[in-house]
């Protein structure tokens, strides 16, 4: 079971999570808990760091950022306690989570579970502080965003686990955000590719990170909300999945922005040149389109990175010697809707829907990129809205 810093923000929801488990333990299973810092709390720790050490020391910006977790899981193991269940706390390097060195944004190389294991056949709920490891010289390390859903599934997929639950503030993963779609539909199963790509394509639910690893172990994760009792959405491997949906949901992603180079001359490698300059600065590049000129010895080359770079895209570009090109434009009212679905592999048509249903509503399509399960169009970030809707309705993904 895993608890977000929504599910732990205070003293009466780390109460509520306690009767949850104690369900659990109740009923005859064996668990363990990962825990992230209560709400707020790790944003605090941040913020301390930054402003008495703006040019910190990482190794110790970890040892800071991961106490939030400390707290949660020896408060959560207290009440536990209280309610009569035998529980106790453990802490990254107490388990061990391995790590590589690369702090703030460390990798889980092994997790020790013998002594996990040994305590959970005795009946004892083991409460783990989340988003920490221990490295090999011996020093804390945090996992970046996203680090307690990895430390979860990763310690899942060590023990063997029936299923990992990953307990949040919704009740599972939906066609399409339900603030924007009234329609949208709680999805009963999703497969790990699907969850994959809408997680990297803008849903919230779920981190990329801990989605690859539970596909690459086959884990079987829950989504669910700490909130009610109502079942929440398995993610789960295709094969689990009798009937697949042709389209599972829509997904869009605000934080995008245009780059185009003008008059870029066309020989070959430029576009090597172009993409190693900006990866050499870190910059993720996403879509990507090509425009050449009639006679053939000049193009326009469109791609899209995340809207934080964008600056440092157009400096790294403007630096560029031997980048021959006229003018770069950039544009940062964009936003990517991507349609996702297994389904797509069977069926034809899926694309050409997408494409009349912005039409229709006068919206126009800048850029476009596809994978085997997905499409994703750039569009003005003003339709963002009108876009999603539409093509919840054109898929038949609208609740009756």
């Amino acid at each position: 079971m895993k608890f977000g810093g929504t599910s732990v923000a205070d003293l009466s929801k780390i109460r509520n999570v306690a009767k949850r488990v104690k369900q659990e333990a109740d009923a005859g299973n064996q668990v363990s808990v990962f825990v992230s810092a209560m709400a707020g709390t790790t944003d605090q720790l941040v913020g301390w760091v930054e402003e008495i050490s703006p040019l910190h020391d990482a190794r110790e910006y970890d040892t800071v950022v991961s106490a939030g977790e400390q707290i949660t899981a020896g408060l959560l193991a207290l009440t536990l306690q209280d309610l009569g269940v035998p529980a106790r706390s453990w802490l990254g390097w107490q388990i061990p989570v391995r790590t590589n060195q690369v702090h703030s944004a460390a990798r889980i190389e092994e997790i020790g579970t013998e002594e996990v294991v040994k305590r959970m056949e005795d009946g004892v709920v083991c409460i783990m502080a989340g988003f920490q490891g221990i490295s090999e010289d011996n020093r804390i390390t945090t996992l970046g965003r996203g680090g307690t859903d990895t430390s979860a599934v990763a310690l899942a997929a060590a023990l063997g686990a029936d299923r990992c639950d990953i307990y949040t503030d919704v009740e599972g993963v939906y066609t399409a955000d339900p603030r924007i779609v009234p329609g949208a539909r709680k999805l009963e199963k999703v497969t790990y590719e699907e969850m994959l790509e809408m997680a990297s394509l803008g849903a919230k639910v779920l981190q990329t990170r801990s989605v690859a690893m539970a596909m690459n172990h086959k884990v079987r994760v829950q989504v669910l909300s700490s909130f009610t009792n109502k079942p929440g959405t398995m993610v789960v491997d295709e094969d689990e999945i009798v009937e697949k949906q042709v389209v599972s949901g829509i997904a869009y992603a605000k934080n995008e922005a245009k780059v185009t180079l003008v008059g870029v001359k066309n020989t070959p490698g430029i576009a090597s040149d172009i993409f190693l300059l900006l990866a050499d600065g870190n910059i993720n590049v996403d879509m990507i389109i090509q425009n050449e000129t009639e006679d053939g010895r000049k193009t326009d080359l469109t791609f899209t990175v995340v809207a934080n770079d964008i600056d440092k895209a157009k400096d790294i570009l403007a630096g560029a010697q031997n980048i021959d090109f006229d003018t770069v434009l950039t544009d940062i009212n964009v936003v990517k809707i991507s349609v996702i679905g297994v389904g797509m592999r069977s069926h034809a048509g899926v694309a050409a829907t997408m494409f009349k249903t912005l039409a229709d509503k006068g919206i126009n399509i800048q850029v476009i990129s596809t994978s085997e399960i997905k499409i994703s169009v750039l569009i003005e970030a003003e339709y963002t809205e009108l876009a999603v809707r539409a093509l919840h309705t054109a898929y038949g993904l609208d609740a009756a």
